[in-house]
C-alpha cells in the first residue's frame, strides 16, 4: 500500500511576531513540501487563538493553493459548528475551484467554551453541528436547500458555482461518539494527533463498526495527522521539539483539549510520558518510520499529514524534519 504524505501547516506563532513573515515560511514549507513529492497540504481554524497569533484557514488556503498545483489542499478542520453554513458552501465551492477539483473540506465539531461564546452557541451544539453539515453537504451537491437554524434561513437555495464532483467530507473527532458520529456523516475520519495510539486502534474498530451498521460501505482513505520531529538522532530530535511542542500542550490543555479525548487518555501528564505509546513521532528516522509504521499496520492508515512546527520553533528544523521524513522515512514504510 502506497502512503501519502501531507503537510499541515502549523499557522500558529509567537504573539507579536510580524505576520508576514510567518506567511512567508509557510509558502517555503509548501514549496519545499511540493519538490519532495508531498501529496497534500493542510491548514486548520481556530478563533481567539491565545497565547497564539493565529491566522485564518480560508485565506491562506487561497494563498498556498497557488504554490501547490497538482497538490490535494484540504481545510483541517472548519469550525462548522460556529459558521454559517451557506457562507462554507459557497467558499468551499471557490476553494475547489482554485485547486482545481482538488479540495478537501475537513470539519470539526469544535470543543472550546471560548469560541462557543463568542459565536453564541451554547445548547444544542450537536443538532447544531449536523444541521449545518447536512446544508453544507446539499448545497455543495448541486440541491435546492430549504432550511433554518441559528443564524440561517434558506428558502430554496442553490449554489451558482459548482464542481463537477463535491469535494470529498473528512471530520475530524477525539472521543467515542464523536468517532461514531464521523463514520456516519464523512466521507473519512480525519484522527487527531493528540490521542496514543492503542486508544487510536481500539476507536478505528467503533469506526468501521458504525460504518457497517449504518449500511455504508469501507472508506476509501484512512488519513491521520501526526505531530513529527525527525532529526539524524533521537536525541536531536527530542531537543528540537520540546521547547515548543511542551508549550503547545501546555496551551491545548489549557483550551480543554484533554477534555474530548477518550476516557482512558489525557494531556495532563509530564512530558516524557506524553511523547509515549505513539501520540507523538519525534527521533531519528529509524525510530520515526517504526512509530509510524505501526500506525500503518494498526490502523490502516494512508495518509500521514505531517505536522513539523509550534510556535516558534525555527524555520530550519522544520525543512530538516520534511526532507527526512521524505528521504528516509516514507521509503521504510512501503511501496
Amino acid at each position: 500500500m502506497a502512503i501519502d504524505l501531507g503537510l499541515f501547516l502549523s499557522d500558529q506563532h509567537p504573539p507579536g511576531r510580524p505576520p508576514a513573515e510567518g506567511v512567508r515560511e509557510h509558502l517555503e514549507q509548501v514549496a519545499a513540501a511540493r519538490e519532495l513529492g508531498y501529496t497534500s497540504i493542510w491548514a486548520g481554524q481556530h478563533f481567539l487563538s491565545q497565547p497564539f497569533a493565529m491566522y485564518q484557514s480560508i485565506p491562506m488556503l487561497a494563498r498556498v493553493a497557488a504554490e501547490a498545483e497538482g497538490m490535494t489542499v484540504g481545510a483541517g478542520v472548519l469550525l462548522l459548528t460556529l459558521l454559517n453554513p451557506l457562507e462554507v458552501a459557497e467558499n468551499v465551492a471557490t476553494l475547489d475551484a482554485i485547486c482545481d477539483g482538488r479540495f478537501v473540506l475537513g470539519v470539526g465539531f469544535g470543543y472550546r467554551d471560548v469560541e462557543n461564546a463568542a459565536f453564541g452557541i451554547s445548547t444544542g451544539r450537536v443538532a447544531t453541528f449536523e444541521a449545518k453539515l447536512d446544508v453544507v453537504r446539499r448545497l455543495l451537491a448541486g440541491e435546492r436547500v430549504t432550511a433554518r437554524g441559528e443564524g440561517y434561513v434558506l428558502t430554496d437555495a442553490e449554489l451558482a458555482l459548482r464542481s463537477e464532483r463535491p469535494p470529498p467530507i473528512w471530520m475530524a473527532a477525539n472521543g467515542d461518539r464523536a468517532v461514531q458520529r464521523a463514520a456516519r456523516l464523512s466521507d473519512a475520519w480525519l484522527v487527531n494527533p493528540h490521542t496514543r495510539l492503542d486508544e487510536l486502534e481500539r476507536q478505528v474498530g467503533l469506526f468501521h463498526a458504525a460504518r457497517a451498521e449504518a449500511g455504508l460501505a469501507p472508506v476509501t482513505r484512512m488519513p491521520v495527522i501526526k505531530e513529527i520531529c525527525v532529526a539524524e538522532t533521537d536525541e536531536a530530535a527530542l531537543a528540537a521539539a520540546r521547547p515548543y511542542l511542551e508549550g503547545k500542550y501546555d496551551a491545548y490543555v489549557a483550551w480543554g483539549q484533554s477534555d474530548v479525548l477518550p476516557e482512558g487518555d489525557t494531556l495532563r501528564r509530564a512530558f516524557a510520558e506524553l511523547t509515549a505509546g505513539g501520540r507523538f513521532v519525534i527521533g531519528s528516522p529509524q525510530t520515526c518510520a517504526a512509530i509510524l509504521a505501526e500506525h500503518v499496520a494498526r490502523l490502516g492508515v494512508d495518509h500521514i499529514i505531517c505536522r513539523a512546527q509550534w510556535p516558534g520553533m525555527p524555520q530550519e528544523h522544520v525543512l530538516r524534519t520534511l526532507r527526512l521524513l521524505a528521504h528516509e522515512v516514507a521509503p521504510r514504510l512501503g511501496p
